[in-house]
């Protein structure tokens, strides 16, 4: 499958940024564009988990990915939450697909109820109505029955619902491990290739 051009990623509050960050890292390694959105409680997890100072302005957020990961000019645009004329706001500019990882399941009801209260939540509105496809990984548990009766809403108008919860049929022998294992998932739901793990019936050789 051909990957699809550009692709939108978004980091809320959930617990499990290293999932959305390992998926920026292997989206631009595999030539996609991406367009990158952050919660102000993202900011927050990411010192908790990451012990990462995600800096609150965007243009300081895109540089240091860009420089982390390589990334050739202009292949990665992060956007502030109230920026309005940002592309991903407009149905007039969709993404090809659109991910929440981790999605809160705050964000995921907003979504549901069609808020579009912040770019995050207006850029999955966009994604929806114009029929692109749309992936949550929400990061919570248990789940209550609003949050069930959430996602299903959202399942039935085609949303993936991909809660981050690994296998271990593999063997994991590093939480990175278990990290891939998901982000691989979510690159599956993308059509973009990968390597980041064997699939099941291959060995990792014949899997890289």
């Amino acid at each position: 499958m051909t990957p699809p051009r550009t692709i939108t990623v978004a980091f809320t509050g959930a617990s499990g940024l290293p999932y959305g960050v390992r998926l920026v890292e292997c989206l631009l390694q595999a030539g996609c564009r991406v367009w990158l959105l952050y919660s102000q409680v993202a900011q927050i997890v990411a010192r908790q988990e990451m012990d990462w100072n995600l800096p609150a302005r965007p243009a300081e957020v895109e540089a240091e990915l860009s420089a982390r990961f390589t990334a050739a000019p202009g292949q990665l645009r992060v956007f502030g939450r109230e920026e309005w004329f940002a592309p991903p706001a407009s149905g007039s500019n969709p993404p090809d697909a659109m991910v929440v990882c981790p999605c809160t399941v705050a964000t995921l009801a907003s979504i549901a109820g069609g808020l579009s209260q912040n770019l995050i939540e207006r850029a999955a509105d966009v994604v929806i109505k114009e029929g692109r496809k749309l992936v949550l990984v929400p990061r919570e548990t248990p789940y209550s029955a609003i949050h069930l009766e959430n996602m299903l809403k959202l399942a039935r108008l085609g949303v993936c619902i991909l809660p981050p919860n690994p296998g271990f049929y593999h063997h994991p022998q590093t939480v990175q491990d278990l990290v891939d294992f998901v982000v691989a998932r979510i690159l599956d739901q993308l059509g973009v290739p990968h390597s980041l793990m064997a699939r099941w019936g291959e060995d990792r050789e014949q899997a890289g």
